[in-house]
């Protein structure tokens, strides 16, 4: 593997208009529970998507379809150019290739909404943790760039720490920092605030906003409407588990056009 950049560098730089993510046509299905019903999404190299609607509508579920988390029955996924491959369609569908399913997985990093820190593990061994078991990269190399993006995250001071030591916005900055230190080519966002605080949640939503700066590749899934707006270049409106409208953000949240999105925003933006 090439040499780490530095935290405080880009993405690698690659053609801006590349679906790091396109899905098409999923369908995803808890026995009788369809939750997932022909939903397309396209995350461009350098772009954020934000996925709102109420609870139930399949905004975790679609993210976690994204990275093979959840297998969906039906429906396409590319990552990086690749499609994933199938056994078959239906409630029996498995990917085909357990190995392209590993490697695949190495350009998307995950954030969760309660943080999944190992608690046996000081903060810097979290962060450290993938990169040199999972993708065997240097441990030296990797403790710089893990100690360089817990500076980055406003936690270099915690690097010793303990999980149990710190704030839960702390821990989810530390949750960040673990995700880039994996180099992603997409950073995979599931509610990264809900859990927190509201004075802790802008530490992790400033960390956000830092990363949409960077034109890092994001989906982001999140109740927090001012977030959306504000960090994505694209939004998805899901509703009983398909996409009920889309667009920029300034049509998403100043003029939309379905009843059913003017009902949750309105529900939403008024608490």
């Amino acid at each position: 593997m090439t040499a780490a950049p530095t935290a405080s560098s880009s993405p690698p730089s690659q053609p801006a208009q590349a679906d790091v993510i396109r899905i098409r046509g999923l369908h995803k299905s808890y026995g009788a529970l369809q939750v997932l019903r022909g939903v397309d999404l396209s995350a461009p190299r350098g772009h954020v998507v934000a996925l709102i609607g109420s609870s139930g509508s399949g905004k975790s579920t679609l993210l976690r379809c994204c990275n093979l988390l959840e297998i969906s029955q039906q429906g396409e996924i590319t990552i990086e150019g690749e499609p994933v491959r199938w056994t078959s369609a239906g409630p029996g569908r498995q990917p085909a290739d357990r190995a392209q399913v590993r490697r695949l997985r190495t350009n998307l990093a995950m954030v969760f909404q309660q943080f999944n820190l190992w608690s046996h593990m000081t903060i810097l061994q979290n962060v450290m943790e993938a990169p040199v078991t999972v993708l065997r990269q240097n441990p030296a190399a990797v403790e710089a760039r893990a100690r360089a993006l817990l500076a980055k995250v406003g936690i270099g001071d915690k690097a010793d720490a303990w999980p149990a030591q710190l704030s839960g916005g702390q821990q989810q900055r530390a949750a960040i920092a673990r995700a880039l230190c994996m180099e992603p080519r997409a950073l995979l966002f599931d509610e990264p605030t809900s859990a927190l605080d509201p004075e802790l949640q802008q530490e992790v939503v400033k960390v956000i906003k830092d990363l949409a700066a960077e034109h890092r590749t994001m989906i982001l899934v999140t109740h927090d409407m001012r977030l959306a707006a504000d960090v994505s270049d694209h939004v998805l409106f899901l509703h009983q588990g398909r996409v009920e409208e889309e667009g920029p953000p300034d049509q998403i949240f100043r003029a939309p056009r379905t009843d059913r999105l003017r009902q949750f925003l309105s529900a939403t933006m008024a608490v």
